[in-house]
């Protein structure tokens, strides 16, 4: 049996901070959402394409931690007791 999980990006810009959202969808994917920004300094010409970079990366890393830390909760609500994962 194949289950496919996607993830989507959505992102909000002001020409100097971009914020990301990143979900988990599909069938069964858990309902992750997480949330990551960039911002540019007062210095830098705002350029759109590295500020989706940084804060879709952002986003994706607390997106995976944020579904580790789940899994972690569903493997010691099963086991009933701590567990930790490496991640």
């Amino acid at each position: 049996m194949r289950h496919e999980w996607d993830v989507r990006l959505f992102f909000d810009e002001d020409g100097r901070q971009t914020e990301c959202e990143a979900r988990l969808v599909g069938s069964r994917a858990p309902g992750v959402v997480a949330r990551g920004s960039a911002r540019c300094s007062d210095s830098d010409r705002p350029e759109e394409r590295i500020g989706e970079e940084l804060a879709a990366s952002r986003a994706l890393n607390s997106l995976a931690r944020k579904l580790l830390a789940q899994t972690a909760g569903d493997i010691e609500d099963e086991l009933r007791h701590p567990v930790h994962l490496l991640g």
